[in-house]
């Protein structure tokens, strides 16, 4: 019995470790293993309505991007809608993006463990220490490219309303100078290399290459955008198919956007120095306690 009971304990651990070892291996290589693709996502990529993101198919361009274009398409980084948004108006590949996340978190995870364990060796921290902390520091660099992102949110939502204002004086350049819809807003779209214009560029390729008018992929650009005045403005470009003139819609319609624009420019500049005038306040009423308080101490008998 006691030969048995100290075989069970001698073995039992033993073989529990290695069936935890060999179950890791094994999921290791599962996760290597390239899956089957699923049907639905298979048809929706052949579905010629609804192509695959653009930035799916934006090549990596160097070690790092390949590597988080891999954990992109293995779903280990999830991007929600908004996020995705926010990476086409800046001009940023999912890659990088999902790059970037890898990078922060591993730097988190070392940069704790090497300061703090340094310091542990000169002061005699306890060595569970740096592990806690090296842990809240992968999670927090891993989260960092989010912050990030969402904290140049209203800058790159800015520079892409430039980018689009300018983009629909080009478009009334080229209408003087006798082209058609079409052509226009392909021309136009060549011209410049902002994050806006090239996913302009991408439509409109998309849907010469599907040989149909551009006002559809248009109008789909600015749903994934959320640019409302794209999608006046594919619609003004429209009426071309019906013969009507468009110099003069457009103009209008591109004045009117204009001025929408500057208005909403205002209204946010004053909102801006109405939230200024509190620390312009707050010093004023700093050197009026310090003047006031000699003479309310001599009142109140404390001075």
């Amino acid at each position: 019995m006691d030969v048995w009971k100290l075989a069970v304990t001698g073995i039992g651990p033993a073989v529990v470790t290695g069936a935890v070892i060999a179950l890791g291996l094994v999921l290791v290589v599962r996760g290597l293993r390239p899956g089957a693709p699923v049907l639905a996502d298979a048809l929706a990529r052949l579905d010629v309505q609804a192509g695959p993101p653009p930035q799916a198919q934006v090549p990596a361009r160097n070690r790092s991007e390949r590597l988080g274009q891999w954990l992109h398409l293995r779903g280990a980084v999830p991007v929600t809608a908004a996020q995705r948004r926010l990476l086409e108006l800046q001009g940023k590949p999912l890659s990088e993006f999902a790059a970037d996340k890898l990078i922060m978190a591993l730097l988190g995870l070392i940069t704790p463990v090497v300061v703090l364990g340094v310091f542990s060796f000169v002061v005699g921290v306890p060595p569970a220490l740096p592990a806690g902390v090296a842990v809240v520091g992968a999670v927090a660099g891993w989260f960092a490219p989010d912050l990030l992102l969402r904290r140049g949110a209203e800058a790159g939502r800015s520079a892409a309303g430039e980018a689009l204002f300018l983009y629909f004086d080009l478009i009334v350049l080229e209408r003087m100078a006798n082209l058609s819809a079409a052509q226009s807003l392909e021309s136009a779209a060549n011209l410049s290399d902002a994050p806006l214009f090239t996913q302009l560029r991408g439509a409109l390729t998309r849907a010469r290459l599907q040989q149909q008018a551009p006002w559809n992929e248009i109008r789909r650009l600015a749903d994934r955008l959320q640019l409302p005045e794209l999608a006046d403005v594919a619609d003004v470009m429209s009426l071309d198919e019906t013969g009507a003139t468009l110099n003069d819609a457009l103009r209008a319609r591109v004045r009117e956007l204009r001025d929408s624009h500057l208005t909403a420019t205002r209204i946010a500049a004053h909102e801006v120095s109405e939230r200024m005038t509190i620390y312009m306040v707050i010093p004023a009423m700093i050197f009026g306690l310090i003047f006031l308080t000699p003479p309310m101490l001599r009142l109140m008998g404390v001075a």
